[in-house]
């Protein structure tokens, strides 16, 4: 090591706020976030937000708030500059979303940055120019009240964080979530969002939360939640917002908005809290919630993350049975429907992981289709609620001989041969918990149907040879999004359209449905949507390939199975076997699981010990 590395030294300023980029300014949407917040600290009751090319080219923020005099506008660049807080007790008692006055200084250090603010008694506002870092110019400015904030060319000076950044759709969505998080956190300010130029969102303010909730994510939504209402007004720990119905799986509203003393973030007890309180359901589906909680600000700790996004209480007990209280009531002042019975509802814990039923169940809220099971019920009750067995001899069905040795040979890729898996079949009963019963050739074979029908909706899709046979609505659905899954589809329309869809983008994160693929039968089109855009958006860009894109778009469209009914007649049953013994690869479905288990004769015979 050189004499030179040997020595302590305070680090020139562009340096420093370069390293502090690293931490706060992650992405374009990291911006968008930093600068919504001191806009809603400064007061703003209407609040602008525009972008280019996913925030690349350009990042604005526009507020109608407080705005800054001379001397402040050009103080904000300094590191550690701020109005939030004056010395350290002010720490304890935080009640703003900005604070430590690290953002400013840390986007100026690597964009094209300018500020342009008047306060409202003053006659003149000023402009502030910084290059990369380097303050340009300082000049009055005729302006409104507020201030606005451009960011140009992010990273123009660090080539290798640009080449970080995702595709334009992906940085898109980013900046959307924050928008609606923050549209969600503060419903009485209005809120414009600016896409190219081209207007995405314009949320008026709204006096109520419900009507925010309603704005953003649509009537379907929030048919589907419950409202969590303040329990006791002396508490210190008080809980409000919405949560999803325990007998519904929204497609897709896996979201879980938690916003601490009005700040969006979480801890870990809060997460704890949510999944002891709301009951399990198959596939361990967690809900979506939408959450406000508020404390004394000395209860709850902000400090403990550079980006504010982890919070840390000092009484995490009294936090969880605050939330597990609140949605109790929720649970407790609802009227619902009886749920219909569904396969998940049947399994064991164990069973229940291995089937990983999907996180969005094909549930249309609108039509009101099948939805798991709340509460258990009683053997005899469940036995009660589904269809009598089926008669156990039916006619033997005779398919195309293919020799196996008293097991299942496993392909190791699917042929193209359509190879049948046994010389013969004969149906014999559906069980109480769903399962089809099937004797073979070479012994008994327990099919999973809801398996079975994802593994042939997957093939007809992707092996298709020829156009896929569509299925015209006869009146056209519209489906709404929420903003993250709206961009993963609107980017991915060539490969819904590839898989049998006709749709076409229908306003600010809204889809038009007219045609769907006919193997989706009775399904509901816009919940099918909604599980492609859940899969899209969980995803994300790990993957651009076109190719890749429509393989995901099968599985989605075959996953959106798990959620229907399985009661089947004899025919249905012999049906569905046949089908899936037409499949390349009948063996697993799509996400791998698998579609049946086979027992053979001579196993059976050494468990009966002849």
């Amino acid at each position: 090591m050189s004499d030179r590395d040997n020595h302590v030294r305070v680090l020139p300023l562009h340096v420093a706020n370069k390293i502090a980029a690293g931490e706060v300014v992650e992405r374009p949407a990291s911006v968008v976030k930093e600068l919504v917040e001191n806009a809603i600290d400064a007061g703003a009751k209407r609040i602008v937000v525009s972008i280019a090319e996913g925030g690349r080219k350009l990042v604005s923020v526009k507020d109608d708030g407080c705005g800054m005099t001379r001397e402040d506008a050009v103080l904000s660049l300094e590191r550690q500059a701020t109005s939030k807080i004056r010395d350290v007790d002010d720490i304890e008692a935080i009640d703003t979303l900005g604070f430590r006055g690290e953002a400013i200084p840390s986007i100026a250090s690597v964009s094209r940055f300018s500020i342009t603010t008047r306060r409202d008694e003053s006659d003149e506002g000023v402009y502030v120019n910084v290059e990369a870092g380097t303050l340009a110019e300082v000049r009055s400015a005729g302006c409104p009240k507020g201030t606005l904030v451009e960011v140009r060319d992010l990273f123009c000076n660090v080539p290798a964080r640009r080449k970080f950044l995702r595709a334009k759709v992906t940085e898109e969505s980013h900046i959307k979530s924050v928008f609606a998080v923050n549209s969600l956190a503060h419903a009485d300010i209005g809120f414009t969002l600016l896409v190219d130029g081209r207007e995405v969102y314009n949320l008026a303010p709204a006096s109520k939360l419900e009507d925010r909730v309603r704005d953003l994510f649509g009537d379907e939504f929030l048919e589907a939640m419950l409202p969590i209402k303040e329990a006791d007004s002396d508490a210190k720990v008080k809980v409000t917002g919405f949560v999803e119905r325990p007998n519904l799986s929204m497609p897709t509203r896996r979201e879980q908005y938690v916003f601490i003393n009005g700040r969006p973030a979480t801890a870990p007890s809060i997460q704890y809290a949510l999944r002891e309180a709301y009951p399990r359901r198959p596939g361990d589906v967690r809900p979506a919630v939408i959450a406000f909680i508020n404390l004394p600000p000395k209860m709850v700790d902000v400090n403990v993350h550079p980006t504010k996004r982890e919070v840390r209480f000092r009484d995490n007990s009294a936090v969880k049975a605050a939330i597990c209280e609140a949605i109790a009531n929720a649970f407790s002042a609802r009227s619902t429907p009886q749920a219909s019975p569904d396969l998940g509802a049947f399994l064991t814990p164990e069973e229940d992981t291995q089937q990983n039923l999907s996180p969005v169940e094909n549930v249309s809220l609108a039509k009101g289709s099948f939805a798991p099971t709340v509460a258990p019920q009683s053997s005899s009750s469940l036995r009660s609620s589904l269809p009598e067995p089926l008669p156990l001899q039916v006619d033997q069905q005779i398919l195309e001989p293919h020799p196996v040795q008293n097991e299942i040979v496993f392909a190791s890729e699917p042929s193209s041969t359509h190879a049948k898996p046994w010389a013969w079949f004969k149906f014999l009963a559906q069980s109480a918990s769903g399962y089809l019963l099937v004797e073979t050739d070479a012994g008994i074979v327990t099919v999973n149907p809801i398996a079975a029908r994802e593994r042939i909706a997957y093939e007809k899709l992707i092996y298709s040879s020829e156009h896929i046979a569509l299925q015209t609505l006869l009146v056209p659905e519209t489906v709404k999004l929420g903003p993250v899954e709206a961009a993963r589809v609107s980017g991915a329309l060539e490969s819904i359209r590839k898989a049998g869809f006709q749709i076409e983008e229908f306003g600010s994160d809204t889809f038009k449905i007219d045609a769907v693929p006919q193997v989706l039968g009775e399904l509901s089109a816009g919940a099918v949507l909604s599980t492609i855009a859940h899969d899209l958006s969980a995803a994300g860009a790990k993957r651009a390939s076109l190719n890749w894109r429509e393989e995901l778009v099968a599985k989605s469209v075959a996953r959106s199975f798990a959620g229907a009914p399985i009661a089947l007649t004899q025919e249905g049953a012999v049906k569905l076997i046949e089908e899936l013994c037409s499949c390349r690869m009948p063996y697993v479905c799509p996400r791998g699981k698998p579609v049946m288990i086979f027992t053979s004769t001579r196993e059976l015979d050494r468990k009966f010990g002849r």
